[in-house]
């Protein structure tokens, strides 16, 4: 298992020394948002977790290896590569066999951080129960993950694109914590609030750190969702964005896309109707997220 694992110098430094690490995704890099955008984010989320007292830990598959944590230069050769495979579960073994360019989902970041022993993962969002799952079974990897390995996610909630009530019910049917960092709702990535009440709330980094720190004492399996709302002045309104999420669902049933399909339609329809403003949103999130992040990686690690 440690023969695929290739750690860049500053992330096995922070680990000689004992050093909170915060492990990071790359979809975001490569799927997430054009570049340079991309990079120049990626960059700044590192410098604020290490501003917070962390080292950060981007992961990815490169070259028949998973890297923790980037150089400067593999930044910017994944940041500006075409094609780039996306990994989840299903996918890392072929891509490592194969020697191919992958970027890790929620999923495939879980499960890299969990070999290297990294417990704590910022992100933008999870996955969740796609709307008419009933009869499309389109259900993301990364709530099957959430139920079985070892790590933390800290996001901002799922986008409201997908059935959240059914993605809580997933996440409660296979017992996976879900806390609101300072809410007592789910917040759904573009805004602060949904409808949707959570069972548990924190306000401190040390409060979620502790309870971590139980659950995995107890050798209760799986990772916990930490719900970090957007920051109010980021935020898009409710209904602002509840009103472009109807009309990019009835676009896309007019023009017959399905399964896989709806979620990029989705994503590019409400970008565009948003007139960009979801970009400056999710970018702004992950960084409030890596900040809490790190927050937590420090609290966990004492």
């Amino acid at each position: 298992m440690k023969q695929y694992l290739s750690y860049s110098q500053e992330v096995q430094e922070a680990m000689a020394a004992g050093k909170p690490v915060v492990a990071l995704e790359s979809t975001i890099i490569s799927h997430g948002m054009p570049y340079p955008q991309n990079v120049q984010t990626a960059r700044e989320v590192e410098q604020i977790i290490r501003d917070n007292g962390a080292v950060p830990a981007t992961i990815a598959i490169i070259d028949g290896m998973i890297k923790i944590g980037l150089s400067d230069e593999e930044l910017e050769m994944f940041g500006n590569s075409q094609g780039v495979a996306k990994a989840s579960r299903r996918d890392l073994a072929y891509l490592l066999a194969t020697k191919q360019l992958g970027a890790t989902t929620v999923a495939a970041t879980m499960i890299c951080a969990d070999l290297a022993d990294i417990r704590i993962f910022v992100t933008g969002g999870i996955g969740g129960v796609h709307r008419g799952a009933e009869t499309t079974m389109d259900i993301s990897a990364d709530l099957e993950e959430l139920a079985q390995t070892d790590v933390a996610v800290i996001c901002a909630g799922a986008k409201s694109i997908l059935d959240l009530g059914l993605t809580l019910e997933y996440l409660e049917t296979n017992g996976v914590p879900v806390v609101g960092y300072g809410t007592d709702v789910l917040p759904a990535f573009f805004t602060r609030v949904s409808d949707f009440k959570l069972n548990i709330r924190a306000d401190e980094p040390k409060t979620i750190a502790d309870m971590l720190r139980v659950k995995w004492d107890l050798g209760l399996k799986g990772g916990a969702v930490i719900a970090n709302p957007i920051p109010e002045a980021d935020a898009l309104d409710k209904s602002f964005i509840d009103g472009i999420i109807q009309q990019a669902l009835k676009e896309a049933d007019e023009l017959h896309i399905a399964g896989k399909d709806v979620t990029p339609f989705m994503l590019g329809k409400v970008k565009e109707l948003t007139e960009g403003r979801s970009l400056d949103a999710n970018i702004a999130l992950v960084k409030h997220n890596a900040v809490v992040g790190a927050k937590i990686a420090v609290e966990f690690n004492k």
